[in-house]
């Protein structure tokens, strides 16, 4: 690392831990620490380039670091590190997505470099996006599909670089959704949309294709139905939205919608009908049909 570089990352950090024991608020403390870190650092750049785009990933990185050192909420400094990037750069329409993609895979780093749940700084990063985007009238489905891509994207460069993949990435990835969804019901978002925004985040972060892309696919709409039922959400809607963003993504990534459509749908059933048969009967009639214009058809041993 770059000289100039850690002495940034640690001036942030000593930043957010003057700020929080000066305030002891966690979200409000990191969100006037980043915008105002921000706003000194990339003002006036226009649009998010190479340069701020790191600036922004190691501020998320730092902070989620400084939080820790002070055995600090590391979900709520994810949240307010989304929200204060988004101020700190006043960035609106593609530019605040791309602010929020960044942000979400620097917390997801920093969590890395202290041992820290990926899972919970997901949750957050993601509830900082819904806020934030409501604050500067950023569509939510964009930002919350934002903050999933940035975060499985930086989950997937953390795996990979341990020598994990496949299996253990995808078990990885599901964890993270679920917690993510789980974060949208706790803050009152539309779980439908959450879940869309989530598939969406999922397939741009991982960048798969093929059978990988599939069996992703299927596995997220499983971890969404099961995130959902944990914040007592309405799983049958989550589980829709979830096939809806397994057609919009397969889509951008030009990979077969009918199947992506399947997989999510299968994988949808299935988790439902491990929390109980009224409950995949729910989701089995939410997903099968036509959605988005693609006829859904269940996979054994669900047809």
């Amino acid at each position: 690392m770059a000289t100039e570089q850690k002495n940034f990352i640690d001036n942030v950090k000593e930043g957010i831990v003057s700020a929080i024991k000066g305030s002891g608020d966690i979200v409000n403390a990191v969100v006037d620490t980043v915008s105002g870190t921000l706003a000194n650092t990339i003002k006036g750049t226009g649009a998010v380039a190479t340069s701020a785009i790191q600036t922004l990933t190691d501020t998320a990185s730092a902070t989620i670091q400084g939080v820790s050192q002070v055995g600090g909420d590391i979900g709520a400094a994810a949240k307010g590190a989304v929200i204060g990037a988004l101020r700190g750069t006043k960035e609106t329409s593609a530019e605040a997505l791309d602010t929020i993609s960044a942000t979400a895979g620097g917390v997801v780093k920093g969590a890395s470099q202290v041992a820290g749940s990926l899972g919970t700084v997901t949750k957050g990063a993601v509830q900082g996006a819904i806020s934030g985007a409501k604050e500067i009238g950023v569509d939510v489905v964009q930002a919350t599909s934002a903050a999933a891509c940035g975060a499985l994207t930086a989950t997937g460069e953390i795996f990979k670089a341990s020598g994990k993949t496949g299996s253990a990435l995808i078990d990885s990835s599901s964890e993270v959704v679920r917690v993510a969804i789980q974060g949208i019901g706790e803050v009152g978002g539309d779980l439908g949309s959450g879940a869309k925004g989530v598939l969406i985040g999922v397939l741009r972060g991982t960048k798969e294709t093929g059978t990988e892309a599939f069996a992703t696919i299927s596995s997220t709409a499983g971890a969404v139905v099961k995130g959902t039922s944990e914040v007592t959400g309405d799983v049958a809607k989550a589980a829709k939205g979830a096939v809806e963003g397994a057609i919009a993504g397969a889509k951008e990534l030009s990979i077969d919608t009918t199947e992506a459509a399947s997989a999510a749908a299968t994988g949808a059933v299935k988790a439902a009908g491990e929390i109980s048969a009224g409950v995949g009967e729910q989701v089995r009639n939410a997903v099968t049909g036509t959605i988005s214009g693609v006829k859904v058809v269940l996979k054994e041993p669900f047809k």
